[in-house]
This record gives C-alpha cells, sequence and structure tokens, in this order.
C-alpha cells in the first residue's frame, strides 16, 4: 500500500461499546461491541457512560445537554472553575511561542517564572522545584529525592520509607507500595513490599480491629518511634503522608498534636519528612497547603491536581534548600521523565497561581467550606447511616455505615458507596467515593470537593441531592440486612 494512502475509517458501528447491563463484554459477540478501527479502554467500565462535551464554573455538561453539579472537582481536582478563558488563553499563547523543549537540554522562561512565583507559598525552607505530570510521577520523584538526598550525605544504608495504612501516593508501582490502599494494592501484592506501613491517623476508627488505626497522637507517635527503633534508625530514609488523608479514608484530619510531633520525631532520627499535598494543596482545606494549619515544614512536598486546576497535567517535587543543595552538590540527579518540566504546563501553573491569589479562592474555599459542612450537618449529621462527616475547607468526607451506634461498615458487596455515586449522578451530581476504609475490604466513604467557585445555592442543591442519594442507596443496602436479622 501507498504510504501516504489511509484507509477509510469504518464509521458503521457506534463509536463506544453498547453493552447490557448484567452482560459481560466477553460474552457479548465482538462484531456487536467493537469499533473497527479503534476503541477507548475506558477508567471505569460502566455501560454505555455520558460524554462530557463541556463545562463552565461548577457545572459539567454532557453531550445530551444535561448539567451536573461538580461536587468533587474530578478527582479532587478542579478548584479555580472550569471554562476559564484566562487559563485557556495562556495555554494557546505558550503552545504557540514554544510547546515543548527537553529539560535536559534547555530551561524555559514558563519553568523559572513558576518556581519563583509558588516558593513562597510552599510550607518547605528554599523551595526549588522539579516538575513532572502528575501526581504519582511526582511521589517517585520524591522518592528518588530522598534516596540521592541520603547518598550523597554518604549514608546509603538509608533505604527504608514508612508510610501509612489508609493512605493513597499513586498508581505508579513505587507510589502504589508506597500506599496503604488495599483495594488497590490487593491485585498486584506480587510486585509490592518495598516500603514499610505505621498506623492511619484515623480518630474515627481509632483501634478499631481491623482498621489497622490510632486515634491519639501519643500511639500514634509512639509506634512511629517503635517501628524507626526496630528498624535501625541508620537505615530509615524518610516518612511519607498525607496532612489530610484523602479518598482512601475520606478526608480525615488527624489530631492537631499530630503533625508536628511527626515532624520532631523525624528530625531527631535523621529522617526527611514528605508531605503528599496532591489533594491537599492549592487551597483545597481552606489554607494554601494541609500543613499550613498545624505550620510544619516538610522536607519535601508533593503537589498537582489543584496544581493546574485540571487544565494541564502537571504536578512537581518541592525539595527544601537543604535537600536540593545536598542533592546537586553530591553530583547527578539520576531521574526524569519525556514531559517534566513542561513549558505550557508551568504556564498553566502560573495562570492558576495567578487566578487563585487574584480572586482569593483559598480564602473562599475556607468559607464555603465551613458552610458546606454545616448544611451536612443538618441534613445528615442525624442519620443512621452516617457515622462522621468531617475535613477542612472544601474537602468534605462522609463515612457511611450499617450502625451508627457500633460504627459497623456496609459489607462491601452492598456497594454502598457506588450506590450513592450512581443516585447522586441520576439526579445531576457528582461525588467521589472510596472503599474498604474500615478494614481494607469494607467501608463506604463519600467525598466532596467542588471548585472554589461554587455558590452557596450550588452548596444547598449539592447537600439536597447528595442527601437524597444516601437515602436511597443505604435503604436498598439496608433491606437484605434486616431481612436476614429478622430471620
Amino acid at each position: 500500500m501507498d504510504a501516504t494512502v489511509r484507509p477509510t475509517p469504518d464509521t458503521s458501528y457506534p463509536f463506544h461499546a453498547r453493552v447490557p447491563r448484567g452482560v459481560r463484554l466477553r460474552d457479548v459477540p465482538e462484531e456487536r461491541v467493537l469499533p473497527r478501527a479503534g476503541r477507548v479502554f475506558r477508567r471505569a467500565l460502566i455501560p454505555d457512560p455520558p460524554v462530557a462535551v463541556e463545562a463552565h464554573d461548577a457545572t459539567i455538561v454532557d453531550a445530551d445537554g444535561r448539567e451536573y453539579i461538580d461536587a468533587a472537582g474530578g478527582a479532587i481536582v478542579v478548584g479555580i472553575g472550569h471554562g476559564r478563558e484566562r487559563v485557556a488563553a495562556v495555554m494557546a499563547d505558550q503552545a504557540a511561542r514554544l510547546s515543548y523543549a527537553h529539560g535536559s537540554a534547555f530551561t524555559t522562561r514558563p519553568i523559572e517564572a513558576y518556581a519563583e512565583a509558588v516558593g513562597p507559598f510552599l510550607p518547605v525552607d528554599g523551595p526549588a522545584i522539579y516538575p513532572v505530570s502528575g501526581g504519582s510521577e511526582a511521589i517517585e520523584t520524591a522518592l528518588k529525592l530522598v534516596r540521592a538526598y541520603h547518598l550523597a550525605r554518604g549514608e546509603p544504608e538509608r533505604w527504608i520509607v514508612l508510610a501509612r495504612w489508609g493512605s493513597y501516593h499513586g498508581n505508579t508501582l513505587g507510589a502504589l507500595d508506597l500506599s496503604g490502599r488495599k483495594p488497590l494494592r490487593r491485585p498486584y501484592e506480587g510486585w509490592l513490599g518495598r516500603f514499610r506501613h505505621v498506623s492511619a491517623a484515623y480518630p474515627y476508627r481509632g483501634d478499631d480491629p481491623g482498621a489497622q488505626a490510632l486515634g491519639s497522637t501519643d500511639e500514634l507517635v509512639a509506634e512511629i518511634e517503635r517501628v524507626i527503633e526496630q528498624a535501625d534508625p541508620a537505615t530509615v530514609a524518610a516518612f511519607v503522608g498525607e496532612p489530610i488523608v484523602g479518598a482512601t479514608l475520606g478526608a480525615v484530619v488527624p489530631p492537631d498534636d499530630y503533625w508536628p510531633a511527626v515532624a520532631d520525631v523525624c528530625r531527631r532520627h535523621g529522617v526527611l519528612v514528605v508531605a503528599d499535598e496532591v489533594m491537599t494543596g492549592f487551597g483545597r482545606t481552606g489554607r494554601w497547603f494541609g500543613l499550613d494549619h498545624w505550620k510544619v515544614r516538610a522536607d519535601i512536598v508533593v503537589a498537582a491536581k489543584g496544581a493546574t486546576s485540571g487544565y494541564w497535567p502537571f504536578g512537581f517535587a518541592a525539595a527544601s534548600d537543604d535537600v536540593y543543595r545536598t542533592v546537586v552538590d553530591g553530583g547527578a540527579f539520576v531521574h526524569g521523565f519525556t514531559y517534566s518540566h513542561h513549558p505550557v504546563g508551568a504556564a498553566v501553573a502560573t495562570e492558576v497561581l495567578r487566578t487563585l491569589v487574584d480572586e482569593r479562592l483559598v480564602e473562599a474555599s475556607a468559607a464555603k467550606g465551613d458552610r458546606l459542612r454545616r448544611l451536612l450537618e443538618d441534613r445528615l449529621g442525624g442519620h443512621p447511616h452516617v457515622g462522621d462527616i468531617r475535613g477542612r475547607g472544601l474537602f468534605v468526607g462522609l463515612e457511611l455505615v450499617a450502625d451508627r451506634p457500633t460504627r459497623e461498615p456496609f459489607p462491601r458487596d452492598a456497594r454502598v458507596a457506588e450506590g450513592v455515586v450512581a443516585a447522586a449522578r441520576a439526579n445531576g451530581l457528582l461525588v467521589y467515593s472510596g472503599t474498604g476504609n474500615a478494614n481494607g475490604v469494607d467501608g463506604d466513604v463519600i467525598v466532596l470537593g467542588p471548585p472554589f467557585v461554587v455558590t452557596y445555592a450550588a452548596l444547598d442543591a449539592i447537600v439536597e441531592r447528595l442527601g437524597a442519594a444516601v437515602d436511597e442507596a443505604t435503604a436498598v443496602a439496608q433491606a437484605p440486612l434486616a431481612s436476614t436479622a429478622r430471620g
């Protein structure tokens, strides 16, 4: 065939699969399902998902013209709101001017400008940023920075990294191994096991069997100290944690003295503190970063999501001046990605940062978050299947339980979180969910993280629709449990 000739796409089949509910894909004849030219391996294998075509502020519109309140900001990503023309204009201008230059050959003005602009906001002393394409890459970068730092200091025996059960740090293998989110780890356990885990800082389920959680700072810090001593302090490299735990546990806030105490233990043993601010950064919790609630400074901060508010795949690891200078003076940092140090990503991140500042959106997150939690307490605070409502700023979690007094979770096969998500979506509301929080298998949480431009009227609608979805899903799940109890 002539190299200039291209086959004509076959458009006689729909561009996406239409598989009836309850039917397995492998049981459907191929000619009824698959396009002949190609297809998408979707993130979620749900039948016939809506097609998103446009968005504005806190609303997403599908191809049928139906509107959804984006009460989750996607995956707790969108802070400044959808459809910002000022961001799109900066993106287009930078792409037309310089779309790509490899980071090993060039620096660029957008990268240098962003590092200078974002530095004062970071909970790190004298930060130097290493830009990448997202949170998982940023975590991998931070882990390698930790190793490079200790090697440069002449301490090659420091290789052990501590993280927590009930955490989430990404889906690449290193980040997944660091994570303590058991449902995501389970299919890949044979490839994991490099890192060590301590208990989650999870007051609601502290000391619950199977939760691998503790509620008091004294217990949590004593455990970290004990694990460091048992491993030999000279072998422990870093402690990694989310300041406020995200999707795995549902916006769980630790005790107020937890992070200062953790930082103190780590520094006494020469262990680096790595804060995973991928979800909590850039105003999500009502402060610029989660650690700001406790005035703690990290050695390395990892950020993504809100850095570009979803307008560009972007994240970074920010190293303290000590870490940066030690690694640089020790030789080359053996690391890199094709799309790291991307000029368009940096230009977008700078414009998002400017928007957050100009419109005081971090302050808006704090005020609207207070309002959202009050509304949720009024509507669901006494609900028999809502065990806890928690969070900071516009980062709010609900834990759903089968029995409120005992905190007994619904069994996993009841699929309560999925039921709430589906019922909410059917009513034009998008929420985020997590499972396995109670014991690694059972447990359901719903997480809210709307854009900071969400209106107060939209907050009312969010709570009204979510309340109806919780009523519907928990009633469906409770029915067979009640029947079994009677039998």
